[in-house]
């Protein structure tokens, strides 16, 4: 199963040009094929990490020439300027150059990450893997100074460190490229005229909601309820939550980053035009929603964490981007989230707030910052045991994630990571939540698990991401289906059966003759759901 998007590939070099092959044996007592470099072609570009920070050069110039071997690992979606976005903030942080380490925080590390960030796919293990198995042998430690001086060769020539004139210079041409574009021009008429129309929205929506903020300021009494007011307040005056680096980008360069975005979305909406998602774009009042986590949370909490309400409004209300939520603000949704003293209903609200947010485009920056710490799926992994309400506005936030291609594919990661004695992965927390939603005995929260049941089998991926998840969502279907669903749950679901017979062409097929109900027992419901019938009988033997 493919999908239309950016090819990522991974470049692996021996950083001893075949000299690991008889150091390794001689001062090892093992076998070692190479010492890994490596680095992520993605967007015409090679990308990596090592002393000098992260590096940009073309595809295959670094002082080792070109590689060894090369791994495809699969697709992105996600725009050329979300990936830049992602990296200064790697670069300021995680991946500055003060913060490399040859053994412990390298290329290598910089290339899964990129990797997870871009497709959900971790790099191979036997390039993860290395470092330890140096280490753990009695002479690794007097190979390390060897292996700095030939990681030290590829530092900043001829790559070019992303940060400084250089950078921006890179940038430069490519615009003036893409101003040579005659299709592009084209576009860009169309959007500015887009854009002044959205403008004027923008201003009209935003004095009506100031009004009302300011409305509601007044009627609070609680100091740290006025505390989030002043602090949206000044926000909204300044218009960069604070932060003004005094430059304005010219209408041009907005211009062709929306064109960007369109033909994006365009594709987006081809496949949306063959199978749309099912999201509930208008479940949620969020200036409501707003005024009642206010109150909930109001004097419980840290009145410093009123703030992180302010963001959230902005970013909710005014139609801000992603920016306008601070680098604490998924750490102040894990305190509401896990937090036993708070009311139920807290948590109830600041996931009805997500869900709407989850519509968003740029809601993958956020979910993003979520790497390490994994706050929403560790939550979402304790589904079975959350208060119905909490999982109606959980199952509502994964469905409506799926709006947006590169959302949908954050909930299918396969990367693993351990929760106590478990393993468990993205996929397999939102299987966990479509299987129970599913088999509940609450109307709502069926719908919504056929919902999510029916998004996952019509995503378009690898079928590896399904490998351990198929055979769980088709025998959950197959139970669902004796408590004799309407018509429209059951096309939801015999479209999902369907689907995972194409995916499993053995395992599925089989249980749906061992198990039952036969699909010939929902013949003459509807034609669409006939035809989803003789679909899935193609396949049974």
């Amino acid at each position: 199963m493919g999908e239309a998007g950016e090819e990522v590939v991974l470049y692996v070099y021996d950083l001893t040009g075949g000299m690991a092959k008889t150091l390794g044996q001689t001062l090892l007592q093992k076998n070692i094929e190479g010492i890994w470099h490596t680095a992520i072609i993605v967007f015409g570009k090679e990308y990596f990490f090592g002393s000098n920070g992260i590096s940009i050069c073309d595809p295959g110039t670094t002082a080792l020439g070109n590689p060894l071997r090369t791994h495809s690992l699969g697709k992105t979606c996600l725009p050329e300027d979300v990936f830049q976005e992602y990296l200064r903030g790697l670069e300021q942080d995680t991946y500055s150059a003060d913060k490399y380490n040859l053994l412990r925080h390298n290329c290598n590390n910089f290339s899964n990450e990129i990797s997870q960030f871009l497709c959900g796919n971790s790099i191979p293990s036997y390039i993860l893997d290395l470092p330890n198995e140096i280490l753990n042998t009695p002479f690794g430690q007097q190979l390390a100074p060897i292996l700095e001086l030939f990681s030290n060769s590829i530092g900043i020539h001829p790559g070019v460190r992303r940060s400084g004139s250089d950078f921006e210079s890179l940038n430069n041409d490519i615009d003036s490229a893409r101003k040579q574009s005659a299709l592009l021009e084209e576009k860009r008429n169309k959007l500015n005229e887009k854009l002044e129309k959205r403008e004027k929205r923008k201003k009209k929506k935003k004095d009506k909601n100031k009004h009302l903020s300011d409305q509601f300021c007044i009627d609070s009494e609680p100091s740290s309820s006025r505390k989030y007011c002043d602090n949206r307040k000044k926000m909204s005056e300044n218009g960069t939550n604070g932060v003004n680096n005094g430059v304005d980008r010219p209408a041009t360069v907005i211009a062709e980053n929306d064109a960007e975005d369109l033909e994006r979305k365009e594709l987006e909406l081809k496949r949306k035009e063959r199978d749309p998602p099912i999201v509930f774009p208008d479940t949620i009042n969020v200036q409501n929603e707003l005024e009642r986590l206010v109150g909930l949370i109001d004097g419980r909490i840290n009145p410093d964490d009123m703030q992180y309400v302010a963001e959230l409004d902005q970013y909710m209300l005014e139609n801000e981007g992603s920016w306008a939520l601070g680098e604490g603000f998924l750490s102040f949704v894990g305190r509401l989230l896990n937090d036993d003293q708070l009311v139920s209903e807290v948590r109830e609200t600041i996931l009805n707030i997500l869900a709407a947010g989850a519509l968003k485009d740029d809601i993958i920056l956020v979910l993003h910052q979520d790497r390490r710490e994994h706050i929403l799926m560790n939550y979402a992994n304790g589904f079975d045991k959350l208060p119905l309400l909490e999982q109606l506005a959980l199952t509502l936030f994964m469905c409506n994630l799926f709006e947006n291609s590169s959302t949908s594919e954050w909930l299918l990661y396969i990367s693993e990571w351990q929760l106590g004695s478990s393993s468990v992965s993205n996929i397999r927390v939102t299987t966990k939540v479509a299987v129970n939603s599913l088999l509940s005995e609450d109307k709502v929260l069926q719908d919504r698990g056929t919902a999510l049941v029916h998004n996952l089998a019509c995503k378009e991926v690898k079928t590896v991401v399904f490998d351990d998840v198929v055979v769980e969502l088709a025998m959950a279907v197959l139970q669902y289906f004796n408590s004799k669903p309407n018509e429209e749950h059951s096309f939801r679901c015999m479209k999902s059966l369907a689907r995972f017979c194409q995916i499993s062409r053995q395992d599925v097929p089989q249980l749906v003759q061992m198990i039952g109900p036969p699909p010939s027992a929902f013949k003459g419901i509807s034609n669409r759901i006939d035809e989803q019938i003789a679909e899935i009988q193609n396949y049974l033997r």
